[in-house]
């Protein structure tokens, strides 16, 4: 009796024992699979953010190559003896000023009702007309919406300018706001009178541009 006791115990302490491990073998292969698993999503998790780096280098130096590029490319285009109008580049005429002043004078990046009115008066003022009414919307507050994007469009300012002249006068104004450095387009005329005096009325319209906004990007990796 006392033998059979003594083999169960021991068969009890053996299955003990093969519990134990078979435990101590499932927690360990169990560790394994979730070291492993997190080992190789670290490793996946890396070589993305290692390409990322790789893709943003690669964008920067060719940013810095375009920069160079660009620089060099302004650097010519403002540096000529003659502006694009045939003016001084250093003159103070209506035709002068070099060729980034007379692009930014053409499409400005901002609305400003009040200096077009100006430049309108000082075209007509300056070419011997009266002038009657220079006249459109003063619409800044609206206009602020449109800010900077990243492809810009060209937006319309429209106005109304309103002189008495002649015949021949009514043909060179209408020429001179063609030939103006802004662009402006007509619209409609309307005369009135006679040929010794004509109330002329001009509606058309000219652009600005908001300014471009630079793309930077960041990007979580995941």
């Amino acid at each position: 009796m006392a033998n059979v006791s003594l083999k169960r115990v021991q068969i009890s302490k053996a299955n003990t024992t093969m519990v134990i491990a078979t435990a101590i073998a499932a927690f360990a292969l169990t560790f394994t699979i979730i070291a492993g698993r997190a080992l190789l999503n670290k490793r996946s998790y890396q070589a993305k953010v290692i390409n990322g780096k790789e893709k943003a280098v690669d964008q920067l130096e060719a940013n810095i190559k375009a920069t160079n590029t660009l620089a060099n490319s302004y650097k010519a285009f403002v540096s000529t003896s003659s502006n694009v109008l045939g003016g001084n580049p250093a003159g103070t005429g209506d035709r002068d000023g070099d060729n980034a002043k007379i692009v930014l004078d053409a499409l400005p990046s901002q609305y400003d009702f009040p200096a077009l009115a100006s430049s309108l008066e000082k075209i007509a003022l300056d070419n011997g007309y009266k002038i009657n009414s220079i006249t459109g919307t003063d619409d800044e507050i609206l206009q602020k919406e449109n800010k900077e994007s990243i492809n810009p469009e060209p937006l319309a300012i429209p106005f109304q300018i309103a002189v008495t002249t002649n015949l021949v006068g009514a043909k060179n104004l209408l020429n001179i706001l063609e030939r103006s450095i802004r662009p402006i387009k007509i619209q409609t005329v309307n005369a009135s009178g006679n040929n010794g005096e004509l109330d002329l009325v001009i509606t058309a319209e000219t652009y600005y541009q908001p300014q471009k906004s630079l793309n930077i990007e960041t990007k979580v990796v995941q």
